[in-house]
């Protein structure tokens, strides 16, 4: 009976130790990374060529000469197409006007002598001189979009000791002070050179045929643009990136004939910057530049002008940046897909 209760107390006191609060381990805490926010900001844009022209003809006719091919390069001056022949009546009555209105005129400058000749040369030399003048200060006073470069000298150290540097940035706004100063300057040499050419013609302009001058002046003008409204110029260097116009077929005026790209640089124009991102860029900002269709070249570039004016794209509205590439690939084509990471 004794070793009957003396197990019950046993047992006992074991039940109550194992109800007892067991021991808390020890766990150590995993510190979490910081994660920094990538404020980069990408956009799509189009590559397109440094500048391009549109060409159409200002009149009806048939296509009689087709000089050039597409991807072609062609020359400032080059004649590219030709409306008309013989044949055609517009245009044999263009050159015998232009043959006519020359010979009046040679007529008319001849007879006055070679010291006439040469002052109406002058005059119009000079009325020309004035108006270039006169435009490229109205551009430097108005244009907020100038180019130009700034160089600095900078001390850099170098392998042989300290060197000075010239470092060059090109950027574009509005035009210093100094260089309105000197257009001013030439516009008054230019309009004082004028009154001069001006006083020499009305000196010699005087007599029988004085009134006849600007008339036939406008008639020779009116039919050489007659003339020239049958043919077509490269308006500068570059290349033929379309071609709409073949020998035998009939184009209408306003129709485009041929389009001239220079791809001596390229452009890029973004198609989706929002508002959010584009006040973080800047004139002069670098960038970087992938074609989808060129994956394994990255060209660099930076920020030529920023669009004032919005577009809506799917909801969200963006603004037009160009970019202003300065490399470029051979196999670069007008109108590829890009995209910029502006740096």
């Amino acid at each position: 009976m004794k070793q009957l209760k003396l197990l019950a107390t046993v047992f006992f006191a074991f039940s109550i130790a194992a109800c007892g609060t067991a021991p808390t381990a020890t766990v150590e805490a995993t510190p979490i990374p910081t994660v920094i926010a990538d404020d980069t900001i990408i956009a799509e844009g189009r590559v397109e060529p440094i500048h391009y022209a549109e060409i159409t003809f200002n009149t009806n006719g048939a296509v009689s000469k087709v000089l050039v091919k597409e991807g072609q390069s062609v020359k400032k001056g080059d004649l590219l197409i030709s409306l008309g022949d013989e044949s055609d009546t517009n245009y044999a009555a263009a050159q015998v006007e232009l043959a006519s209105a020359q010979q009046a005129w040679d007529t008319l400058i001849n007879s006055r002598g070679t010291d006439f000749a040469q002052a109406v040369i002058d005059l119009k030399d000079a009325q020309e001189a004035r108006e270039r003048a006169y435009q490229y200060l109205v551009y430097l006073q108005n244009d907020k979009r100038i180019p130009q470069t700034e160089s600095r000298r900078v001390l850099t150290n170098t392998p042989f000791g300290y060197n000075y540097e010239i470092k060059t940035k090109s950027f574009t706004g509005p035009a210093p002070q100094d260089w309105i100063v000197e257009a001013k300057n030439d516009l008054a040499l230019k309009e004082a050179l004028l009154e001069k050419a001006q006083l020499a013609y009305d000196r010699l302009k005087d007599g029988p045929d004085a009134d006849q001058l600007p008339l036939l002046e406008a008639r020779l003008m009116a039919a050489k643009a007659g003339v020239a409204a049958f043919s077509i110029t490269a308006p500068f260097d570059g290349i033929v990136a379309d071609l709409n116009a073949k020998t035998g077929e009939s184009i209408t005026a306003g129709e485009v004939a041929v389009t001239i790209a220079d791809t001596s640089s390229w452009m890029v124009l973004t198609t989706d910057l929002t508002e959010i991102d584009v006040v973080n860029i800047t004139e002069g900002q670098p960038v970087t530049v992938k074609l989808d269709a060129l994956p394994g070249v990255e060209l660099k570039g930076k920020v030529l002008s920023i669009g004032q004016n919005y577009t809506v794209n799917q909801g969200d509205v963006v603004y037009e940046v160009t970019i202003l590439l300065t490399d470029k690939d051979a196999a670069m084509r007008w109108g590829m897909t890009a995209v910029v990471t502006f740096e």
